[in-house]
């Protein structure tokens, strides 16, 4: 009796609560920020400018205007889209930045699920801002306003991340994406909204 009782100690001891959370502790996986993901958004995010800033460049201001229907986006709207939507992206990068890291997070979300088709069915904007508007775009700008408000956005998300040190997947958005990919969000969407404009300017009505 007194063996059995001794081999109970020893293994509720070997599997005491603090041994079984420091195990679990060291099998969390922390992910690192690499050379080679800064050269990938710094080369996508260059990339989606210039071809951006291509597609629009000495547009008329029918062509700016020009819908392939009424019910869709003339390109000035696509663009001031873009801009509203690239605002809340670097604002939401911003928070995540400057609240601490969470390394220890074991939810990590790979990043396939962030890689955007350039081509995607058409969707609704107002279904990703239920019950608010604040992505649909007026139109009331100009539309080269709208490319320098946007490209100055772009801008700066390259400057910073030429120079950013810190390991900047740890830096969650809401507890979803991290600033990593919620960047490869910022040129995936401008690269579906590019095929958008591409497809405007394809139509047999547009302004020559």
């Amino acid at each position: 009796m007194k063996s059995i009782l001794l081999i109970i100690t020893l293994i509720v001891g070997f599997y005491s609560p603090t041994q079984a959370q420091t195990t679990s502790e060291k099998t969390v996986l922390v992910p690192v920020w690499t050379e080679a993901d800064r050269k990938f958004l710094l080369d996508n995010l260059t990339r989606t400018k210039e071809e951006l800033i291509s597609e629009t460049k000495n547009l008329t201001k029918q062509q700016w205007n020009f819908k392939e229907s009424p019910d869709r986006w003339s390109i000035n709207q696509i663009v001031e889209h873009l801009a509203l939507w690239e605002l809340i992206f670097t604002r939401e990068n911003s928070v995540a930045l400057q609240n601490e890291g969470i390394p220890g997070f074991d939810h990590y979300l790979h990043d396939s699920l962030f890689l955007q088709p350039k081509e995607m069915k058409p969707n609704n904007a107002l279904d990703a801002t239920k019950p608010f508007s604040f992505a649909m775009p007026l139109g009331n700008n100009e539309g080269k306003n709208n490319v320098t408000w946007l490209i100055t956005m772009h801008n700066e998300s390259i400057e910073y991340l030429k120079t950013e040190t810190k390991n900047i997947r740890v830096h969650y958005i809401c507890f979803g994406p991290n600033v990593h990919q919620n960047f490869m969000m910022v040129f995936g969407h401008t690269d579906r909204h590019l095929h958008q404009i591409r497809k405007v300017k394809a139509h047999p009505k547009y302004p020559k």
